[in-house]
């Protein structure tokens, strides 16, 4: 019997087969699912913001990229993935207010984050096997550690699988 695990925001979890990890409400935050296809050992952490340096109270390392995603891999090396193995699937980093969509990117949350994400993962020499990232909408996911599917839903979109 698998159960779903619930990440929330600013927050971090593993899993391993049979269970799932889910994460609501990536408007400008990214969701990012690791996955080990060998040992099924499956990470999703849900960023709010790029960087730890750029904020005094930063003692929440899941809340930003440079951080939250390390610490997962730690976690999921620690539980007995390897790094070499890794994959990503990322979702989320919307413009999620449309004023900031017009030539303001201190506004834009959403796209430093995701490219704070991508810099994170490049640098941990992890490839990100699929994103769906930017544009103006919410989204819930979901990854599968049985099969590193990982599901995006969307109000008033279709479902996706990625």
């Amino acid at each position: 019997m698998s159960e779903t695990i619930k990440v929330g925001m600013a927050d971090l979890n593993i899993c391993r087969e049979p269970d799932c990890l889910t994460t609501i409400g990536l408007g400008s935050c990214v969701g990012i699912a690791l996955y080990d296809s060998v040992t099924k050992i499956t990470g999703l952490a849900h960023i709010m913001l790029p960087s730890s340096k750029e904020i005094k109270n930063n003692s929440n390392i899941a809340k930003f990229a440079d951080t939250g995603i390390v610490e997962t891999v730690r976690l999921m090396e620690e539980a007995g993935a390897k790094r070499s193995r890794l994959t990503a699937k990322i979702a989320g980093g919307a413009c999620m207010f449309a004023f900031a969509m017009k030539n303001n990117d201190a506004l834009n949350v959403g796209e430093k984050n995701v490219r704070a994400v991508k810099k994170v993962l490049e640098e941990l020499k992890i490839p990100i096997l699929a994103d769906d990232t930017g544009l103006n909408y919410g989204r819930t996911v979901i990854i599968d550690s049985n099969t590193g599917i990982f599901t995006i839903k969307s109000v008033g979109k279709p479902e996706k699988q990625l």
